[in-house]
């Protein structure tokens, strides 16, 4: 699954078009590196996403293309969540 299509399947990033916008400005990652939205995501793979001042770690632990709100946190564990300092305070 398409790492801008899987954002917002389990309803990490609530659109698709903002999801594709932070990996077209290199604002997620998978594994630690830097990926363009057509990424391709699978199972056990790390994803960080920064957005605003704000990064989110998770693993991904299935790529199931539909799944109800209510399920779709069941797609992801959250390794880590941090502030991060914003390229305009520097």
């Amino acid at each position: 699954m398409r790492i801008d299509k899987y954002l917002k399947a389990s309803r990490i990033m609530k659109r698709r078009t903002i999801a594709n916008e932070l990996a077209a400005n290199q604002r997620v990652e998978i594994n630690g590196r830097a990926v363009k939205p057509s990424h391709e995501v699978k199972v056990g793979d790390v994803v960080a996403v920064t957005f605003g001042s704000r990064r989110l770690e998770v693993r991904v632990l299935s790529v199931e293309e539909a799944k109800k709100k209510k399920d779709a946190s069941s797609m992801y564990e959250i390794i880590g969540e941090s502030r991060v300092s914003s390229p305009e305070e520097h």
